[in-house]
């Protein structure tokens, strides 16, 4: 009874999302993703030290 439970359950969560992806204006998470890590990116190079700090410290 699990097997067809499960199964029942995975063909309904992708008819439903099938539906709501056709009439509904999803966004599109993979480029949603992309520009986050884009600005992740450069807010990290903003606050990178130039340098190598290990390099000063031997001299």
């Amino acid at each position: 009874m699990g097997f067809l439970q499960s199964t029942f359950s995975l063909l309904i969560g992708t008819g439903c999302g099938i539906y709501i992806a056709q009439n509904y204006d999803v966004p599109n998470i993979k480029k949603l993703m992309r520009s986050l890590v884009g600005k992740a990116k450069e807010v990290e190079e903003s606050y990178k030290k130039t340098g190598n700090s290990k390099n000063k410290d031997n001299e």
